[in-house]
């Protein structure tokens, strides 16, 4: 028995138990709150945070990863990497600032936001180029001083690391990176030295990025970065901290001068248990183990977390464990405690961020007492995850039956891609760069409460459904107005792409309070894969029809697709997700056909988060598209060849997919692009894709107008590359959380773009 060992946590969720922190930022940015109201609510929100840590026992709490908007934006700010189109001088940015990088206003476009690894999270890009980095204020010293002063706890700051913070950046060649390096060491040494003096024991430093691969020189880099700040704070102990996988050589980082290396016991698929058991720890650092699940949401096997935690404490010498989760909590929901009206089964089997620090704390009792001690609380865990693994609905034989039935299923749609364009453009007679939207509109205070009416009994269906038919009678009729060529009926019957689908499928439960951050202060409630996933009735032919009566023109079915289902869900953890994403794929299927067989013959099918799923290690990836795009064929593959098929990217890496992407086989994708700058229209300059593709031509995230100079900038540049037969025009992505003043606006000047781009094609054309 171990008689030393801590616990810690790595993040806490920041949006407080109610989501009090996105109310007060939407309240600000409206103008309904000035900047001294908003400072007090984040201070409370913060400190409310720290001291729930407290009372759990976490002998180790972090501070400095709470947050305005991003702390991949806190850091480049903090470090003055503000690009220079926002006509920042120098010294602290305010408010007004630090809110442009992340959202864009009249002046200068947003930076880019892309997805944090292979999570929900999005950060805000870093844009580096030329700029001299500057501590121009000390964020992780305040969130310090902060935690010692109002609450007495003496924290461990979270700092992101220079080697992840130059990885996720951009604005430099990639041989540059040593030189960045060297002109970012100065301001990582003051900013520990000043924690050093402040008194500070442990500082976290986020290093993720190690995780994705180490080559020779990125261990050269990370040896020099963190041997000179060990000359710079001899006095202060560093936890380099890795999750989301393995960290590969450990032996590498083992010999890194850092006092702890903090690594992922869950998400590295045994990696780093075998190679300390292959290695001999040394006895100058402390591992931080990731015991308990940091981004799902399941009650852990307490038994089996004992079992790993007494294997590691025999592993690493007596007093250098500390137990942990295998990340930042930021990833799941703040408690558990307000789900009241879940089946008491499932309720019994979930651990959100408060529960878990509960479950470290069970751990550490079980470690340091025996596990007599903690016997009544590790017989209460068991009991409740054999209830809940004995629910019949998580074993169905209907659908055991369509999953062995899909090695009888034709594997692509016939004819191929260059017959069936044909075909549809005979049956559909779109013109040149036709555009169109993602999907969605705006959902105004009016959409939303009337659904809140409905939900709650207060609208009856009749009178509910007649209040979304005119919201899509409007809509279309906007559409016509503006120009567009491909219409969509709006989905103001949808409260998020995924939850809509998740609501009328077997298998999925919802929460009443599962909020997690997914951007900004948009935060995402994710449906819950709890048992076997089947179809029951159609979703969406209700509307889609209703829309397409009221117009000659195609009017596009909008699904969500598996892969992004599935992704954007809490996935049960005894199946494996290739198997949750093809059941989830067999009753979409049934969908799309329902869908063609009413009428409905231009479908989208959206895998906005094929991407994020994709695994961090490249010997992992050919695995994963496989099967992702496998899922999304079952969806499609039946239907005839006339039928159009979309599909819908965002953050997409495209250069690295191409192929991936291609094996789809839908005719036509739509992919995010207008916050990259255009960088991925660079791709097609270096190789061919052969169907239809519109390339974001604006930022829906941001609530400036764009010109219609600068949509054709995007769209010039864009054929030069691509033909125009094969080139669509739209947004970025759904306009859900635009107003309609902005939304009508954009448009307008989208087709004046496209019908510019049009006359210049056909001048040029034989």
């Amino acid at each position: 028995m171990t008689t030393q060992v801590k616990i810690s946590n790595l993040g806490y969720p920041r949006i407080g138990a109610n989501r009090e922190w996105k109310k007060a930022l939407e309240a600000y940015w409206a103008g309904r709150t000035q900047e001294e109201q908003l400072r007090a609510e984040m201070d409370r929100i913060q400190l409310d945070n720290l001291r729930k840590q407290q009372e759990a026992g976490i002998d180790l709490i972090p501070v400095g990863d709470f947050t305005y908007y991003d702390h991949v934006l806190d850091t480049a700010v903090m470090f003055g990497i503000v690009p220079p189109r926002y006509r920042y001088e120098d010294g602290p940015a305010g408010l007004d600032l630090y809110f442009a990088m992340a959202r864009g206003n009249s002046r200068a476009a947003a930076c880019e936001m892309t997805k944090w690894f292979n999570t929900n999270y999005h950060y805000i890009v870093p844009e580096i180029g030329d700029l001299t980095p500057v501590l121009t204020e000390n964020k992780p010293l305040a969130a310090y001083r902060f935690a010692k002063k109002q609450a007495g706890i003496d924290g461990k700051p979270v700092v992101i690391g220079l080697y992840t913070f130059l990885k996720l950046s951009k604005g430099f060649a990639l041989s540059e990176i040593r030189s960045l390096a060297q002109r970012f060491l100065p301001v990582y040494v003051q900013l520990l030295q000043e924690l050093e003096r402040e008194g500070a024991a442990w500082v976290q430093i986020d290093e993720p990025a190690v995780v994705t691969g180490l080559r020779e020189e990125d261990i050269e880099l990370l040896s020099d970065i963190y041997s000179e700040l060990h000359s710079a704070v001899p006095g202060l102990s560093i936890m380099l901290q890795t999750y989301f996988e393995s960290a590969e050589p450990l032996e590498a980082l083992l010999k890194l001068p850092v006092q702890g290396i903090g690594l992922d016991f869950v998400h590295d698929s045994g990696a780093n248990l075998e190679a300390i058991e292959r290695l001999s720890w040394p006895g100058d650092k402390t591992l931080g183990a990731g015991v308990i699940d940091g981004r799902g949401i399941w009650r852990c096997d307490p038994d089996d977390k004992l079992a790993l935690a007494q294997r590691l404490a025999a592993l690493v010498p007596e007093g250098k464990l500390i137990l942990q989760p295998s990340s930042s909590l930021l990833h799941v929901p703040v408690t558990v405690r307000s789900e009241e009206k879940l089946k008491q089964e499932v309720r019994n089997a979930l651990a959100f961020a408060d529960e878990k620090l509960a479950e470290l704390a069970l751990l550490k009792r079980a470690l340091l007492e025996g596990r007599d001690a903690a016997g009544a609380s590790l017989a209460e865990t068991q009991a409740a995850l054999a209830a809940f693994r004995k629910l019949p609905e998580r074993s169905r034989a209907d659908v055991a039956e369509l999953e062995r039935g899909l090695t009888e299923l034709p594997d692509r749609r016939s004819p191929a891609y260059a017959e069936r364009a044909k075909r549809q453009q005979d049956k559909w007679r779109l013109p040149l760069l036709p555009t169109t939207t993602i999907g969605s509109f705006p959902q105004t205070p009016e959409v939303r409460q009337a659904r809140l009416k409905w939900r709650k009994g207060e609208l009856s269906q009749e009178v509910y459904d007649d209040f979304i038919h005119r919201q899509i009678v409007d809509a279309i009729a906007l559409q016509e107005n503006i120009g567009l060529d491909v219409l969509v009926h709006g989905e103001f019957e949808r409260t998020d792409m995924v939850e809509f689908f998740g609501e009328k499928l077997d298998g999925f439960l919802f929460t009443q309070n599962g909020w997690v951050q997914s951007y900004g202060s948009r935060c995402v409630k994710p449906p819950v894969i709890y048992a076997d996933v089947a179809f029951t009735e159609p979703m969406t032919v209700k509307e889609s029809v209703y829309a397409q009566s009221l117009t000659k023109l195609p009017v596009k079915g909008m699904l969500t697709g598996p892969v992004t289902i599935l992704n954007w869900s809490f996935v049960r953890d005894d199946l494996s997700r290739e198997r949750v994403a093809n059941q989830i794929a067999l009753a979409l299927r049934q969908e799309v056909l329902a869908l063609e067989s009413a009428g409905v013959e231009m479908i989208q099918v959206d895998e906005p988060a094929v991407r994020e799923g994709l695994p961090l290690k490249e010997k992992d990836r050919r695995h994963y598209l496989d099967w992702a795009v496998k899922s999304f064929r079952i969806s499609t593959n039946l239907v005839r060849d006339t039928t159009q098929i979309h599909t819908h990217m965002c953050y997409c890496e495209f250069g690295d997919m191409i192929d991936s992407i291609s094996d789809m086989d839908a005719d036509v994708i739509s992919i995010e692009t207008s916050r990259s700058h255009g960088e991925l229209i660079a791709s097609f300059e270096k190789m061919e894709y052969d169907k239809g593709i519109g390339l974001g031509v604006y930022d829906i995230h941001s609530p400036r107008v764009p010109s219609v100079g600068e949509m054709e900038t995007g769209i010039d540049r864009a054929l030069r590359v691509l033909h125009p037969e094969q080139f669509w025009i739209n947004p970025d992505c759904g306009l859900k959380t635009r107003g309609w003043s902005e939304t009508e606006a954009s448009l307008r000047n989208m087709v004046a773009a496209a019908e510019d781009a049009r006359k210049k094609a056909r001048a040029i054309q034989p």
